[in-house]
């Protein structure tokens, strides 16, 4: 099994990534990716790994969904009370990947996370199925919960609770993550990556450079 394990590998080969080819900025180079990907039909595109760091400086990571992006971040949506929103609390600084497989891309962002306004919170919450605003209510993001049965009782009540209008629930609303640094890996052949990082500093500027694949 080991063995089958460790012959897995797959030879990059599609495109490349140089530095007289990419953005002076992160953002534009991102869309131009972003774009491109979203030609590509990939399924759950906008799907990302997030990586939190709690008090105690133990790392969480998992996938969630971006919902939008511009020169001021990257935002997404959770409970404030999950374990991820616990962990920007205690320490708003974060990672997060994409892999975009079948472009044999990946955009690796560090950087800070902080809550958005209220009124962006509510403008995309109303915009969520009325089954995943409910969902917002049921569910007591991250906590252990005895059974199914308790998520079928939530339900039921919440259900009653809002027979017509469903508010945001205050624990629930957005993060806009504001890069330090990303980076862009394309894949090549021989495992010799292109890897430009984007470094920003204190006057919003951005300094590109080469890593080592």
């Amino acid at each position: 099994m080991q063995e089958q394990i460790a012959g897995i590998r797959k030879e990059y080969k599609l495109k490349t990534l140089l530095e007289n080819e990419v953005a002076k900025d992160p953002f534009t180079q991102f869309s131009k990716w972003w774009n491109e990907a979203m030609l590509s039909h990939i399924e759950e595109v906008n799907a990302f790994c997030l990586a939190t760091i709690s008090a105690n400086k133990k790392p969480h990571a998992r996938i969630v969904l971006l919902k939008g992006f511009d020169d001021s971040g990257f935002v997404f949506f959770t409970n404030y009370n999950s374990t991820k929103g616990k962990n920007i609390s205690e320490n708003p600084n974060v990672a997060m990947v994409f892999f975009w497989k079948e472009l044999e891309r990946q955009v690796r962002v560090e950087g800070i996370a902080n809550r958005v306004n209220d009124s962006e919170s509510d403008a995309y919450f109303l915009s969520r199925p009325p089954g995943s605003r409910i969902g917002a209510w049921v569910s007591p993001q991250s906590s252990v919960i005895e059974n199914r049965g308790v998520l079928e009782k939530n339900l039921e009540m919440f259900t009653e609770l809002f027979p017509q209008v469903i508010p945001r629930p205050p624990h629930w609303g957005g993060y806009r993550i504001k890069p330090a640094s990303i980076e862009f890996w394309q894949g090549r052949p021989n495992r010799l990556h292109d890897r430009i990082l984007y470094t920003g500093n204190e006057n919003g500027e951005w300094k590109i450079s080469r890593l080592a694949p």
